[in-house]
């Protein structure tokens, strides 16, 4: 015998889970009562939200599923922009929630919310538990949705009667469940038609999005390239999905993509969208989006072929079976003729090069982000959290690995960044872990600085501190005739001090010839440190494609000149 709480935990312990993240709460005292002596370590987070960050953080850099718990009411709603986030970017999330007791549904009890309602838009599936017996076969499907087909967040919502319900369980683990059947592919019935199409294209390009990374398929997209001559530009969840530094790279294509990868994906005849779910994002306009171009999108989410962009070949299923499945073909050959579409897309590279940042003086932001992939290398996990400073880390840190780059793509979660660095820091131990995050963001989370100390996490903060909402900002400067209501901070604090305060190494960064020297001094920190990085509140990212525009709107400046205009010229 034993009660709820008990074979919660015992569940977890079998799925081999040994951290989890939460904040506890009168309706869940229970299953904290017996945390205690269970093997599962907890890492108390210092708000709900900055729990569920964690738990996506954690997800995304190890692989594993994040595990989250949280009381019922405000405690429960606390975790939904994590839990939407999550849904977004495909994070699997097991999120575990107390709910008053059985008697007291309904009757807006203190601390009730109707959670599974809340959450049912966006989890893969939401459950409330209502009998003991149901537990076993609820939390073994629950933990099979998770992680069957597309990941995605699921929630339990227990009521505290039935954590303290003591019952007769089976043992955890025994049980396999079939209710979730996965779709046929499709694949096989399309494959002579894509084999024929990539033989003959001649300005070939793969877009990889966040499902390679997903499926750890890094070194057979490297071989699909390498052998078919193809280059391969990538989302912003696809970052990392094939090494930046290969000469086949292209890096992030989309609003404020690179811009020889935009016209990359303008001029081809033939796209391979890989695990991409061709977000506005990417394609600006989608009904000017790639008329001329033979489009073969390949997802394991079936709901998203032909959601947003019209596919000529949609194929349902997973990265590694397609890139493997191609890659086994024999009638699979290189055509000699993109030798010229490299050329050409080396010439948009020479003649489009990185904006420089602007002709003012002072810190700037791709020098920053430039400075620490040098002093920290490819191989350091790098998290962002939302907004100006995302593009720029997105532009100019080069990666090499998947799993390496943990950043709130969907949702655009502005908070995101501190928690979820801590969550990638204990996925990832004894790896460094470099978060950019703007004082914006940076602020909405803050109190997640006690976990950094507490648990001596070896994270540096990199803020960009500029004093506005960056992103906003810059909408404001271009199409808004420089009406910049409501974007400026009146007051910030001193970081440093505030960093102080939580014990935490500190340092100003305002001049550029500070900036390798003042790196190298948080870098050499054991723990945490965070550099105050003031950056001109000027500075644009770019290239940027105008809302509702097409990827030949791109913004920039082109050609050496100083001022903003299209790619075109216009």
């Amino acid at each position: 015998m034993m009660n709820g709480a008990q074979y919660l935990l015992r569940f977890l312990e079998r799925k081999g889970v040994d951290l989890v993240f939460g904040y506890p709460g009168g309706k869940v005292i229970p299953l904290y009562d017996v945390l205690a002596g269970s093997k599962l370590r907890h890492v108390l987070a210092r708000h709900e939200q900055g729990a569920v960050h964690a738990a996506e953080g954690y997800a995304e850099a190890s692989g594993k599923p994040g595990v989250c718990f949280a009381t019922s009411g405000p405690g429960a709603t606390n975790l939904v922009t994590g839990i939407a986030d999550a849904h977004q970017d495909s994070v699997p999330l097991f999120l575990v929630t107390g709910q008053v007791g059985l008697g007291d549904l309904g009757r807006d009890a203190f601390q009730e919310a109707d959670i599974t309602g809340i959450a049912t838009p966006v989890t893969k599936n939401t459950y409330l538990i209502q009998e003991s017996r149901q537990m076993p076969d609820v939390l073994e499907e629950a933990w099979q949705v998770m992680t069957t087909g597309r990941p995605g967040p699921v929630l339990v919502d227990i009521p505290s009667d039935i954590f303290v319900g003591q019952s007769d369980f089976p043992e955890p683990g025994t049980r396999i469940l079939t209710r979730k059947i996965p779709m046929k592919h499709r694949l096989m019935k399309n494959l002579p038609t894509i084999v024929d199409r990539i033989n003959q294209a001649k300005r070939p390009l793969i877009l990889a999005g966040g499902g390679v990374v997903i499926s750890g398929v890094r070194n057979e997209l490297l071989q699909l390239m390498e052998k078919m001559n193809i280059p391969a530009a990538n989302t912003l969840k696809g970052k990392g999905a094939c090494p930046e530094t290969h000469p086949l790279s292209l890096g992030m294509a989309g609003m404020h993509g690179r811009a020889a990868a935009n016209l990359a994906m303008k001029n081809c005849d033939l796209l391979l969208a890989v695990g991409a779910r061709f977000s506005d994002r990417v394609t600006g306009n989608p009904k000017k989006f790639l008329p001329d171009a033979f489009v073969v999108h390949v997802d394991l989410d079936i709901a998203e072929l032909g959601k947003n962009i019209p596919a000529d070949i949609g194929v349902a299923g997973d990265a590694r079976t397609f890139l493997n499945t191609l890659l086994n073909r024999p009638e699979l050959k290189r055509n000699p003729e993109t030798d010229a579409w490299i050329q050409q897309i080396q010439q948009w590279e020479a003649e489009f090069p990185d904006d420089g940042g602007g002709d003012y003086e002072g810190v700037k932001s791709q020098a920053v982000i430039r400075e620490a992939a040098r002093q920290a290398g490819p191989t350091a996990v790098v998290v962002t959290d939302v907004g100006q400073h995302q593009m720029f880390v997105a532009q100019h840190y080069p990666l090499d690995a998947p799993r390496d780059f943990i950043t709130s793509g969907g949702l655009g979660t502005m908070g995101f960044g501190l928690p979820a660095a801590a969550g990638a820091a204990f996925g990832r131990p004894g790896e460094n872990v470099l978060l950019f995050v703007g004082d914006g963001g940076f602020q909405m989370t803050v109190q997640e600085l006690a976990v950094l100390r507490e648990h001596d996490l070896p994270v540096k903060i990199f803020l960009m501190n500029n004093g506005v909402l960056g992103m906003v900002y810059q909408w404001q400067a271009l199409f808004y005739k420089e009406n910049y209501s409501q974007t400026v901070f009146g007051h910030n604090p001193d970081f440093v001090k505030l960093a102080e305060a939580y014990d935490i190494p500190a340092f100003r960064l305002d001049q550029p010839d500070q900036i390798a020297p003042v790196i190298r001094r948080a870098l050499d920190q054991a723990g945490p440190a965070l550099i105050d990085c003031r950056i001109d509140p000027r500075e644009l990212v770019l290239p940027m494609v105008p809302a509702g525009g097409t990827l030949e709107d791109m913004m920039g400046r082109w050609r050496g000149e100083t001022h903003i205009s299209r790619i075109s010229g216009e």
